[in-house]
């Protein structure tokens, strides 16, 4: 027994002998160790990134620390990517023994990273070569694996004391010069406290950033403030993209980072105040949010990466939970879940953001609402794509319209069309309008064409269509664009009646809400709308309703047009002004145009709205026989090409 704990004391003495020469060994030849890993970094970004990478001095200081001067890495024939003049850092040794980077410390004086990108190209274009090993692999990436390595590579190179003095981030895009200089920044027991300064062009700001980081417990409460007076601008956005943006604060707040059960959860909030948008897609005005707040949990899997439901947005007192999801199970489907709980009317609407809802200021509402929204997209089975919207009353009731006064429809009012943000000439809607056609004076023919080509179930729906949204979206993600619509007849009148032409988010957004108000509140009869539509749409050049339509091209009146003028009138509402583009230079119809009108008419034959009586002389040609004859001869004062119209593709519904 005695022999055996011998035995053991020995090796254990080895081994302590063994570990001890080792530290020595790495102590005596750290300084040539230290010289030799440069020299391969050096000549990596050499040989693989076509780079010159140099350190002036570099040194250890006592057992764990390093020091360095003058750190500059530069790509041939490019911009200097950085250069440090002093850095001094440590690291966890033990952490290393492991193959684990992580700082313990980091002190940097006077330096400065930058990106350009001009005529001769970008000077970290080197540095986005992609792993093709990595990218040729047919290996499933495990979300949360994935997510949790790359959260802890990145906190475990932040150190845990940090000074930092004149270190800047400089960004030039074609002369855009844009640069934060963090003049101090201190991490110390866990406090953060810097000064930076930001600059463009067109500005300077003072920006304080403070708060809680603590990188080794995954923890942060920061804030964003400005030190200066007014808002903190964001910078390089509106000169790159015309996107103004500011902001009085902002804070970050990260309460738990955990990996379990498979699963990485990501849990915290983020919030902003007086948050203003400035973007000619967006608004024609400034749009502001005065206070927003995102408690959120993200949730990533093997196979998903989501937003999970128990999450919560809230923009002034509207309060919803949203559910967004990335799934690539089995196949790749992306999910969408919005979630409003029941909340008053007049809350929603005194919330809505200032600049974005113009045509709702001064608007008043009684009663409660909840509204639903579903949405799945399976990129593999496109066709099996859910969208599903739900809004649940309760006593809903507009009290008080605002701009947009919807009651206008039911009496006299003068139209005036908006293009290109020119007002056209004032058409009165009623009676005193010699050119004003009521409902039972326009062609039961014209009618249904329209309302086949148009909004085939205008007198059931209440406003939007679920399935014609759905195909919208289908052929929107196809084209990678916004190549289609989902509007309806209620929806053309009130963009036409109350709003502008102009294609924005807000336009577009105004548009949903007033029709939805429009239809079910039963503002105005389903016969009403349709006849109010007749009556001020364009059907030409400054050609406005119906009354003028039929003079124009056939020196009739709206109630004397055959089927076939009225097939035609149907095809060309989508681009009235281009109407010439559909004739040959003898004034007969081109062989496209014909076959979109027989199209439309077997389709309405096939649905029983026409008999076969009705297409009796359908085959006698068209013939304008009004004022628009004579602008057959003047097609090449239209600004588009014949060839852009003379397509021969079936009508979309």
């Amino acid at each position: 027994m005695k022999t055996r704990k011998q035995k053991i004391f020995l090796t254990l003495k080895i081994i302590a002998a063994t570990f001890a020469l080792l530290i020595i060994a790495l102590f005596v030849f750290r300084d040539a160790l230290l010289k030799q890993t440069i020299a391969k970094v050096s000549f990596k970004m050499a040989s693989e990134y076509d780079s010159d990478f140099s350190v002036k001095e570099a040194s250890f200081v006592g057992l764990s620390g390093l020091s360095f001067s003058d750190i500059v890495l530069a790509p041939k024939n490019a911009d200097t990517l950085f250069n440090i003049h002093k850095m001094k850092t440590s690291v966890n040794l033990w952490r290393l023994l492991v193959g684990d980077v992580q700082l313990g410390t980091l002190e940097i004086e006077n330096g400065y990273v930058q990106l350009v990108k001009n005529k001769k190209g970008r000077n970290f274009d080197a540095f986005l070569k992609k792993d093709e090993t990595a990218s040729n692999t047919n290996e499933k990436r495990d979300y949360a694996k994935l997510g949790y390595r790359i959260i802890s590579k990145v906190l475990n190179l932040i150190p845990t004391d940090m000074k930092v003095e004149n270190l800047s981030f400089k960004l030039d895009d074609n002369g855009r010069k844009t640069t934060i200089n963090f003049q101090k920044l201190r991490l110390a027991n866990k406090q953060l406290e810097t000064s930076v300064q930001v600059a463009t062009k067109a500005f300077i700001q003072q920006i304080r950033i403070a708060g809680f980081a603590d990188p080794r417990n995954k923890t942060a409460d920061i804030r964003i403030v400005n030190i200066d007076t007014g808002a903190i601008k964001l910078p390089y956005l509106g000169e790159r993209f015309g996107l103004k943006s500011s902001f009085d604060s902002i804070r970050l707040n990260v309460q738990n980072i955990d990996k379990s059960g498979g699963e990485l959860h990501i849990d915290g909030f983020a919030s902003i105040a007086n948050l203003m948008i400035n973007h000619k897609k967006i608004a024609s005005k400034d749009v502001v949010i005065k206070n927003a707040k995102f408690d959120y949990r993200f949730l990533l899997g093997s196979d998903f990466i989501s937003i999970d439901s128990s999450s919560t947005v809230q923009f002034n007192k509207i309060k919803f939970h949203p559910y967004l999801a990335y799934e690539t199970e089995e196949d790749t489907i992306y999910k969408l879940k919005v979630a409003i709980p029941k909340m008053k009317a007049q809350d929603f609407i005194v919330s809505l953001p200032d600049g974005l809802f113009t045509h709702f200021q001064g608007m008043e509402a009684e009663g409660n609402f909840e509204y639903n929204l579903d949405f799945m997209f399976n990129k593999n089975k496109p066709n099996r794509l859910v969208f599903d919207s739900k809004l649940k009353k309760e006593n809903l009731k507009i009290t008080k319209y605002g701009e947009a006064n919807l009651n206008k429809l039911n009496g006299e009012f003068v139209y005036r069309a908006i293009i290109q943000n020119v007002l056209q000439r004032p058409v009165l809607v009623g009676v005193e309008n010699p050119n004003y056609t009521p409902l039972d004076q326009i062609s039961p023919y014209l009618q249904k064409c329209v309302l086949t080509s148009e909004d085939p179930s205008f007198f059931s729906h209440r406003g939007f269509i679920n399935e014609a949204f759905k195909q919208s979206i289908l052929k929107n993600i196809r084209t990678k664009k916004f190549s289609r619509g989902a509007s309806t007849i209620s929806m053309q009148l009130i963009k036409n009646v109350f709003l502008t032409r102009e294609k924005t988010l807000s336009r577009k957004l105004e548009e949903i809400l007033l029709v939805y108000i429009l239809e079910n509140n039963r503002i105005a009869s389903k016969e009403r709308m349709l006849e109010v539509y007749f009556n001020i749409i364009e059907w030409g050049p400054d050609v406005y309703g119906i009354g003028e339509a039929a003079h124009f091209y056939f020196q009739k009146t709206p109630a004397d047009l055959t089927l076939k003028e009225c097939l035609f009138l149907a095809t060309i509402v989508p681009k009235p002004k281009k109407f010439m583009w559909q004739f040959d230079n003898e004034g007969n119809l081109k062989s496209f145009a014909n076959q979109q009108q027989k199209f439309l008419s077997n389709l309405m034959l096939r649905r029983g709205i026409l008999t076969a009586e009705d297409t009796i002389g359908q085959s006698i040609p068209l013939q304008l026989t009004g004022n628009a004859h004579s602008l057959l001869n003047l097609k090449v004062q239209d600004s588009v090409p014949a060839d852009s119209l003379a397509v021969e593709t079936p009508f979309e519904f």
